[in-house]
């Protein structure tokens, strides 16, 4: 046979052939046709037998036929996915994590260029405070030289639960060791790698062993402030509220591991306060605080858990709650929703807040967590005001 598939007239030649028709009367009878239907029959014939071209083989099953089995592949992978994506945070999670750690990377450069000399400072990095590797390890700050305790900010760092680490807030807290504080970044474990409450309980261990070893680390354990920005302002505020609400400690079955009269302020930037609205949420930020949610709590109907009203410490807080500082930009959903109703709530207690907040039309407009980017001026007298709150709780009285 020769290759390739015959036209179709070859086929009706054939099939003529095998009922005893004569070539040169099939198709139309003396045509040009019917001699080049002719001459290519001849030419598919050898030796008596013809070989049925391929367009003509029964074919296979709908099924079995490799132009419909690669879409079924693809098909079924797909519903796979589905519902695996349906089914677990993780792939969601996933996709924020590294959307959130491009744009820390960013902030972290742009921050980088304000920072303090290395030879301006004293660090001990990489330091481990539990046995969850380097989960549990933090950086720590403070001027050159020193040697007496000095105030501590211990700041834990953002990243919707599930991203982040230390290394985000490093070039930040260098530039407040400078400012004559002990400073320390803390890593905790993010989820879904780990869910609630194990971030918290590290940060408390972290904050025992800070205590524990004060001397060692400079740090004066009766000056210390908690500060935090986005989900790592509203972990900031659990370990606060836990330090002077015993009820609430008892809830979330914690022993606080600093005492009212050890926290000598707050520093909160862009934080959740109350997470009873976020299954509401509309838009891309809602679905992915949704998300990040469920990969931290470790429930798709986390809203409804005991362990998402425990996040809510805007229902907890008491009047003992140590003096805060606390900011969100015009640009950021949360500062209407979370850090305006948690510095309210507050103020209505009797505890004194410094806030800083902007007008809805203020310009340019302020993105969440606008404190980091330095290389605005907004950023920069938020950082100044900071600085004087720090000051101004932990000067001797």
């Amino acid at each position: 046979m020769l290759a390739g598939t015959p036209p179709i007239w070859a086929v009706g030649a054939a099939s003529a052939h095998r009922g005893g028709g004569d070539l040169q009367h099939i198709a139309f009878p003396g045509s040009r046709t019917t001699r080049r239907c002719a001459s290519a029959w001849n030419a598919y014939w050898k030796n008596g037998r013809v070989s049925i071209p391929r367009s003509v083989t029964p074919k296979k099953p709908w099924y079995r036929r490799k132009s419909r089995t690669v879409p079924l592949g693809v098909l079924s992978a797909g519903l796979v996915g589905a519902i695996i994506w349906v089914s677990t945070p993780w792939p969601a999670a996933m996709v924020i994590r590294a959307l959130f750690e491009l744009d820390a990377k960013r902030t972290v450069t742009e921050m980088e260029a304000f920072a303090p000399t290395a030879d301006s400072l004293q660090s001990q990095l990489d330091v481990p405070y539990g046995d969850g590797g380097s989960d549990t390890t933090f950086d720590l700050y403070s001027p050159a030289g020193t040697t007496e305790p000095l105030p501590t900010v211990v700041w834990i760092h953002g990243g919707a639960w599930i991203s982040g680490g230390k290394q985000n807030v490093d070039p930040y807290v260098q530039i407040l060791a400078a400012e004559g504080f002990t400073t320390v970044a803390v890593n905790y474990t993010v989820a879904p790698e780990a869910t609630y409450p194990t971030a918290l309980t590290q940060l408390n261990d972290a904050l025992a062993h800070l205590t524990e070893h004060a001397a060692e680390y400079n740090i004066d354990p009766n000056r210390i402030i908690l500060a935090g920005d986005s989900a790592g302002a509203q972990l900031a505020s659990q370990l606060a509220t836990m330090a002077t609400n015993p009820a609430y400690a008892d809830l979330v079955g914690i022993t606080p591991a600093l005492a009212p009269d050890q926290l000598a302020g707050m520093v909160l930037n862009c934080g959740i306060y109350d997470v009873s609205g976020i299954p509401n949420a509309p838009g891309l930020g809602g679905y992915g605080f949704r998300i990040a949610l469920w990969a931290y709590q470790g429930d798709k109907d986390w809203s409804d858990t005991p362990a998402g009203q425990e996040m809510s410490t805007l229902d907890s807080v008491t009047a003992d709650f140590p003096q805060t500082w606390i900011s969100g930009g015009n640009d950021d959903p949360l500062t209407a929703n979370q850090s305006q109703p948690f510095a309210a709530k507050l103020q209505g207690l009797g505890v004194p807040v410094t806030t800083v907040f902007y007008p809805e039309d203020h310009e340019p407009a302020l993105q969440h967590e606008y404190q980091f980017k330095l290389e605005g001026t907004d950023a920069q007298n938020a950082l100044a005001s900071t600085i004087d709150f720090l000051k101004s709780v932990t000067s001797p009285e």
